[in-house]
């Protein structure tokens, strides 16, 4: 038997089985949150709008409001990291959170249907939501910075969001076919179903006290970040790649109000472009390293523009099928690039809140044009075809900011890294 072999069928060490347990640990948190999520939020939309009689603007209004606590996520981070609860900085903020996101699911489907009661149970729900999100996180980098392993569960939390899409989404158009209280109790029961296996299996914490240190190293942070022109440049930059009018809740209202289409279909669509767009993940990971993101960044905002114009041939089941594919691929391509601005922009230091706020930046600013994208369907009679080209040639206008990118940002960055690991070794 050669070393090799020996090697391979070597009972695995305590490090590495302990760094599998508490990926597959992580893997199931963020798998079904996300399928929690994605199973309620379908459904909710159908509520809002059949069972509530929102108009699209209305119903993109809600979920930008709704969705506040997402866009100052780094203040979660901060309180997880620096103010324990009940003795604890990752433990009992997951129990709670957990427990209110799924009782907030449940009770949100037994309030009256109008829209105070609804946006307030929500909105509070969602603070939960993003506490879940933010000290998962947390336990991922501790977990990745221990055993050297970042890289790889990073990479498997995004893999996560997109297997939730893939199961998710069919089964919220099934279950949109019934009353709310199934879908919202079904999502709701997985995250209260998380609690025993996290609790049981994620790594004990030595007693936690309060870190009075870390406010204000926050704002010594916040000042650098104020002040880097590279991250005011690139903040610039993915605000002009999201802000164009959107079509994701105008759709909503056209796939069932013109083309009749049944909830599990709008479901499975879902599925399709997830599918599309963990296809152009893969083509991303190898062409950030071979070309200059400034090429990059201008093949992302034409082929956005192309998934764009590609509704105007959204006429039947067969063509959104198609549609969906491609757009589902269009729309990851034209992600990626921000992703990959926010990692480069970030000052030394100040990882976390620089990136935490060019995530800001992109969620308010996506929120916000879907919220015009879907006043601009009423003004044009919820025509969706001007729309479309609205939506198409506003993102072509982010094309005349490429040449004024901050050189810092268009580096080959990850060939050079690739190029120096290969010198050290």
């Amino acid at each position: 038997m050669s070393q090799a072999d020996s090697a391979a069928e070597a009972p695995p060490t305590p490090a590495r089985a302990e760094l599998t347990r508490l990926s597959i640990i992580l893997a199931m948190g963020w798998l079904v949150t996300n399928v929690g999520l994605q199973i309620g939020t379908l459904p909710l939309k159908f509520v809002l709008k059949d069972e509530v009689h929102l108009a699209p603007e209305r119903v993109a209004l809600f979920f930008a409001i709704g969705h506040a606590s997402n866009y100052l996520k780094t203040l979660a981070g901060v309180l997880t990291d620096s103010v324990p609860l009940c003795g604890t900085r990752r433990r009992h903020y997951l129990l709670f959170s957990l427990i209110a996101t799924g009782l907030g699911w449940m009770l949100l489907s037994f309030v009256p249907r109008s829209w105070n009661w609804m946006l307030g149970v929500y909105t509070v729900m969602y603070i939960s939501v993003v506490f879940t999100s933010t000290t998962l996180g947390g336990v991922m980098v501790e977990v990745g910075n221990r055993f050297r392993a970042a890289g790889r569960l990073t990479a498997q939390r995004i893999g996560m969001f997109k297997a939730a899409e893939l199961i998710g989404g069919p089964i919220a158009g099934i279950l949109a076919t019934l009353p709310f209280t199934v879908p919202a109790t079904v999502g709701g029961a997985l995250h209260l179903g998380l609690i025993p296996l996290l609790l049981r299996f994620l790594p004990k914490e030595p007693p936690a006290r309060v870190n009075r240190d870390v406010w204000p190293e926050v704002a010594r942070q916040a000042r650098v970040v104020v002040k880097s022109r590279t991250l005011m440049g690139a903040a610039g930059m993915t605000f002009l790649l999201a802000a164009a009018p959107g079509l994701n809740t105008p759709l909503l209202f056209y796939q069932t109000d013109v083309l009749h289409f049944q909830k599990p279909f709008i479901g499975l669509l879902a599925t399709f472009g997830a599918a599309a767009g963990m296809a152009a993940s893969v083509f991303y990971f190898y062409a950030c390293r071979r070309f200059d993101l400034r090429w990059i960044v201008s093949f992302s905002i034409v082929i956005h523009c192309l998934g764009a114009l590609g509704y105007l041939f959204y006429k039947s089941p067969q063509t959104a099928i198609a549609v969906s594919l491609f757009s589902g691929m269009t729309t990851a391509l034209a992600t990626l690039p921000v992703y990959d601005i926010s990692a480069r922009a970030t000052p030394k230091g100040s990882e976390a809140i620089g990136y935490a706020l060019m995530m800001s930046v992109w969620n308010i600013t996506n929120a916000m044009a879907d919220v015009v994208g879907s006043r601009l369907f009423e003004v044009f009679g919820r025509n969706l075809t001007p729309l479309i080209w609205v939506d198409a040639l506003s993102t072509l206008v982010a094309l005349a900011a490429v040449p004024f990118m901050p050189a810092a940002l268009t580096t080959r960055e990850d060939q050079h890294v690739a190029e120096d690991a290969t010198a050290a070794a």
